[in-house]
């Protein structure tokens, strides 16, 4: 007789319970997956999210330096033959004026105070690099000192103007691309007198300035009557010390220091040769206009600058105190003395002219402060030397006229 194992407990347990482990197995498995996606759904997030992040930083930093960063055009030389620049040519170059280069070789006492100031707001308007040298007393360099200083200049990020004290340099001598030279200059006695008396007392922007110049100056030497020194013949106001202007545009050699025509004519040369425009203090308004016009990028608005009334305010600070005009007899030992520096003077302010006509500026030229005429009609109006509660209504209307006079 055979067993109907079908109706044993124990089969019919195991018959009972196989839906249930099927379900629970699927619920296992199913969860498990459910588990294995979730963890690779936040790990591509995740990873989405880290690469949107690092492309965003690259094409900022991509942006903010002109082009990809280095790594990246080594990974793609690394991957293929081209680069990112045989795809895309270079990056297109910065359209400079011209000129981009322009040295101001101030001449001292020649209102270079004055144009400074005006410089300063512009660089900041028009967005050229200004570099001012405050090196004021060394004009005459070694061959080294030469070659170091234009070297410097021309490392400056273009466009630049720089100023500084200094006797004109030849860069092409050494081989360096020339810059575009401006200057201003005055009436050579005139020049004189203003720093003669700078020296001594400073001018309006302080009582204590010239103490801080010239602080080795002695009283015997400070308080010195100029017609003293003109007539005695001091270092001072004798040659070489008077042959002053030429110098600048002379240059550098030795025997440009020394007051003759070689000197005189080789200044002419580099004015005509490597110099945009020179002025005249005289007719600065006239100068400013012109330098508005041949460097628009540099001094556009000008004018406008320097005839405001916050401007005039600084500019009057700039003016010499004490100055009184010497007597006629040492105005024509003094004007003797200059005699070349008075030829340069007037090569210049005609060449000044010529420009003048050639852009078509019409304005009024005022004559020129000292002339051989001068010599006839200046015992009429020259004064005795003041007293000194007196002169102190003489530097009041100096510090009115200070752009003659800075």
């Amino acid at each position: 007789m055979m067993k109907n194992f079908s109706s044993s407990p124990l089969h019919s347990n195991n018959n009972n319970q196989t839906p249930n482990h099927i379900r629970e197995r699927n619920n296992r498995k199913y969860s498990s997956l459910s588990a294995v996606s979730l963890r690779f759904s936040l790990r591509g997030y995740g990873f989405c999210m880290a690469t949107l992040f690092l492309f965003c930083f690259g094409s900022l930093f991509y942006q903010l330096n002109g082009g990809p960063p280095k790594i990246l055009l080594d990974i793609r030389q690394y991957l293929g033959e081209s680069t990112y620049l045989d795809d895309h040519g270079p990056p297109v170059p910065r359209v400079l004026p011209f000129p981009s280069q322009v040295v101001y070789n101030r001449v001292g006492k020649c209102g270079s105070r004055t144009v400074v100031i005006l410089l300063r707001l512009l660089a900041e308007k028009h967005q050229f690099n200004l570099v001012s040298s405050d090196i004021h007393n060394k004009t005459r360099l070694t061959k080294h000192e030469q070659v170091d200083l234009m070297k410097n200049i021309s490392n400056i990020p273009q466009p630049f103007l720089y100023t500084r004290h200094v006797h004109f340099l030849n860069f092409t001598r050494f081989r360096i691309e020339q810059p575009v030279y401006i200057n201003i200059i005055r009436d050579p006695i005139n020049r004189f007198l203003s720093n003669y008396f700078f020296r001594r007392f400073g001018d309006w922007r302080g009582e204590q300035n010239h103490l801080i110049r010239t602080p080795g100056m002695k009283d015997d030497e400070r308080y010195l009557d100029i017609n003293v020194c003109i007539l005695e013949n001091y270092p001072e106001c004798s040659n070489p010390r008077v042959f002053y202007i030429i110098p600048y545009f002379c240059g550098q050699h030795p025997q440009c220091r020394e007051p003759g025509v070689w000197a005189l004519e080789r200044a002419k040369q580099n004015v005509l040769e490597n110099y945009l425009l020179v002025g005249i203090l005289e007719e600065l308004e006239d100068v400013l206009l012109l330098l508005e016009r041949l460097l628009p990028h540099y001094f556009t608005g000008v004018l406008n600058i320097y005839k405001s009334p916050d401007y005039r305010k600084m500019g009057n600070m700039t003016g010499t105190v004490r100055k009184h005009t010497p007597t006629l007899e040492a105005l024509q030992v003094l004007y003797h003395r200059m005699r070349y520096e008075y030829e340069f003077y007037n090569f210049i302010r005609d060449q000044f002219h010529l420009m003048k006509k050639k852009i078509g500026l019409k304005s009024v030229s005022q004559p020129q402060a000292y002339s051989p005429a001068f010599l006839r009609e200046l015992s009429l109006r020259t004064p005795e030397p003041l007293a000194e509660d007196e002169e102190l209504d003489t530097d009041m209307e100096d510090a009115n006229s200070w752009l003659v006079h800075s």
